[in-house]
């Protein structure tokens, strides 16, 4: 009989996160990013904002050494529609179901309702990267002829990982997204200083009406974190979410979880109208980048968004020595505020080959644009131009 060493890594499917020890899979996720611990993914199952009558049905994918080590995983949803993702392919589901193929369900990696660039074939330090990655691609491929899916998709991979799918035979489709670098500012002023005159003016314009309001505005994290603030954010979250899409994602019993499991690691900003709350930001915190993620408002203050978005991300990224602040989806606006424009990337894997080849043209022109939009989007920079 072969020693442990000897056995090829198995992959597993789990029905969720409450199928594997923290410990084994955070062993694999790291540190860096918090999305992706299961604390963070396990608030979603345990919430029910993630579970199959939401159509986000948890296949997720382990890979175990000889001795039942989780040397390798994949957070990977079976998915019934294509809401939550911030990739959009509507476009290729109508055309494949127009031909009279079905688009849905399909497998996708990624990290449910949160457009932040992050791994997603997560691997233990020490094991054999480029085999780990192929036995968890081969896993997918696997689960996707066991189900008979139509695809499978990985969102939001960093550009390294991105790279490898690419090499490993999946396509990649580019997106834009608009982030803020810190160039060794120590402090809001010095980044200020990188702007040309007219955008520092315009920024110091905006905080300092927002300050004339009267508004009180805190930064909380950890234990400073209490039951009444996430009462008054999942208030603004609500709000926000019936006048934008209708349906929100995510419920009070998550935020609750996020709490318990992550307060180290979630900076919420809140802001205060003589005591009562009128709105807030919800960003959690990277070893080197915080990710803004969701933002309410239940009262109209000129420039508070920009303020208590970007504004205070920026403050607080400098004071922690963070790199970079991902501010989420969208929002041109963000370059004149020092939010520059950043290629994201996703991979795809089409089963039917008529449609595979279909979609892979319509990257190759995509992607074009893609780039070239960026390269006119950075002629926009709010930063002082060198001689």
């Amino acid at each position: 009989m072969p020693d442990g060493d000897d056995i090829r890594p198995e992959v597993k499917v789990l029905g969720g996160m409450s199928d594997i020890d923290a410990g084994q899979w955070d062993s694999c996720a790291g540190p860096t990013n918090p999305f992706l611990s299961h604390a963070f993914l396990s608030a979603l199952e345990e919430s029910g904002s993630v579970r199959a009558e939401t159509g986000w049905l948890p296949r997720h994918l382990v890979v175990e050494d000889g001795g039942g080590r989780a040397i390798g995983a994949m957070p990977l949803y079976l998915k019934g529609h294509s809401q939550g993702e911030y990739i959009f392919d509507w476009g290729w589901a109508d055309a494949f179901e127009r031909a009279g193929g079905r688009y849905y369900p399909k497998l996708l990696c990624a990290v449910p309702f949160t457009p932040a660039t992050g791994p997603r074939l997560l691997v233990r330090d020490g094991a054999d990267r480029a085999t780990v990655e192929e036995i968890l691609l081969g896993g997918v491929i696997g689960l996707m002829e066991r189900l008979e899916v139509s695809s499978a998709h990985i969102n939001f991979p960093t550009p390294a990982q991105a790279d490898r799918l690419s090499e490993l035979g999946m396509m990649r489709r580019m997106g834009i997204q608009y982030h803020w670098s810190n160039d060794g500012y120590q402090t809001f002023d010095e980044f200020l200083a990188a702007l040309s005159s007219r955008k520092r003016k315009s920024i110091r314009k905006e905080r300092r009406e927002v300050a004339e309001t009267g508004l009180t505005i805190r930064r909380l994290v950890g234990a400073e974190i209490e039951d009444k603030h996430w009462d008054a954010f999942f208030h603004f979250y609500m709000d926000t979410a019936d006048r934008k899409w209708g349906s929100p994602y995510l419920n009070r019993r998550f935020f609750a979880l996020l709490g318990e499991k992550l307060a180290d690691r979630v900076l919420l900003v809140m802001v205060e109208d003589e005591g009562v709350p009128v709105a807030g930001a919800l960003n959690l915190i990277g070893t080197e980048t915080l990710y803004g993620r969701n933002w309410g408002c239940v009262e109209h203050y000129k420039h508070l968004h920009f303020e208590t978005c970007y504004y205070q991300a920026i403050d607080f990224a400098i004071e922690r020595g963070l790199k970079t602040v991902e501010a989420g989806a969208q929002g041109q606006h963000k370059i004149q505020r020092g939010y520059l424009p950043v290629a994201t990337h996703s991979a795809h894997l089409i089963a039917n080959p008529g449609f595979s080849d279909a979609v892979e043209d319509f990257l190759r022109r995509e992607s074009h644009q893609v780039a070239h939009e960026i390269s006119l989007l950075m002629e926009e920079s709010p930063f002082r131009k060198e001689g």
